[in-house]
């Protein structure tokens, strides 16, 4: 009795312990990127922030650099095999980027992400390894599914689960080509948007610190402009959340995907790592604004404190 009087004590004792370390504010970091109409330099002294509406000081800002990036280029494997047409875009984008970049090209099938080769700054192996998706409609369950396992068990990072710390030396990003459908969530009609599964998807992505873009490309799955509009809706919603940008063309395929990549690109190089305190184990709301003149921010909406990105 006395030896498990002992233990209960102890194990209490550690639990407040735990408890005390993850009270008070503490570092966190979240990615933000410039919308600038002229060439400008994002600094803490142009920079505010607020969590939970409360401000909050900046304490540093740092680019994103080329050797401290991670790309994941995730594509729906549900697609018509008719988006083979766009992979001498898709290839001249990887073996483009900038040297020290990280790529790694996956498949969304069957609600998770089968990576065709691991994170690699050899742009031309990942080239090599892009292929024709199967085009079987719904062959990626939902890309929804596939987007939150993915940020959840970022290859070669710790796990992003509620339960763990999310710990990653590389500022992260997804790009992924998909029809944007969720088909588990029933009709496509526009009075019913609300999925539960997107909603996990923001929510994921938001506790990884990785702002998710995407390209919009129709032809698989539920088809018509109803299913068109919800796709892009659920894309747009996933992208502004999470601090990324949902890019399409009306409700039909683009005929290039260049124009949509550059503008990717574009935005990573304007990315910056901005640190500040922010307190509690749950996401909190946080809201970026600067002074520099006609620019325009995108962040996460939500961000989980101790998020770390710092770059090597």
């Amino acid at each position: 009795m006395i030896v498990s009087r002992f233990f209960a004590i102890a194990f209490l004792a550690s639990a407040l312990t735990v408890q005390a370390q993850q009270e008070g504010p503490i570092p966190t970091q979240s990615i933000v990127t410039m919308e600038a109409k002229t060439p400008q330099q994002l600094t803490s002294a142009a920079l505010t922030v607020k969590v939970n509406r409360r401000a909050a000081t900046v304490s540093r800002v740092e680019a994103v650099k080329p050797n401290g990036t991670q790309i994941a280029l995730l594509i729906d494997d549900g697609l018509r095999t008719s988006v083979g047409r766009q992979l001498p875009d898709l290839r001249n984008f990887i073996t483009s980027l900038p040297a020290g970049v990280e790529i790694l090209v996956g498949y969304m099938q069957n609600g998770r992400v089968v990576a065709a080769q691991p994170f690699t700054t050899d742009h031309a192996s990942a080239a090599a390894n892009l292929r024709l998706p199967f085009g079987s409609p719904g062959l990626s369950a939902s890309p929804y599914f596939c987007v939150s396992d993915f940020v959840k068990h970022w290859p070669g990072g710790e796990s992003a689960d509620a339960a763990s710390p999310v710990v990653g030396p590389k500022a992260r990003f997804v790009m992924m080509l998909s029809n944007g459908v969720d088909p588990y969530n029933g009709s496509v009609s526009p009075l019913n948007q609300n999925s539960p599964y997107v909603d996990a998807a923001v929510s994921d992505a938001q506790r990884a610190g990785v702002p998710v873009y995407s390209i919009y490309y129709g032809d698989s799955g539920i088809r018509g402009g109803a299913a068109s509009f919800s796709g892009q809706n659920y894309l747009t919603q996933l992208g502004e959340s999470t601090g990324g940008r949902a890019y399409y063309v009306g409700l039909g395929n683009p005929v290039s995907l260049t124009p949509f990549l550059k503008q990717f690109v574009a935005s990573i190089e304007e990315s910056y790592i901005v640190t500040f305190n922010a307190e509690g184990s749950r996401l909190v709301e946080v809201n970026f604004s600067t002074k520099l003149p006609r620019t325009k921010l995108h962040a996460s909406k939500m961000v989980r404190p101790g998020t770390a990105l710092a770059q090597e």
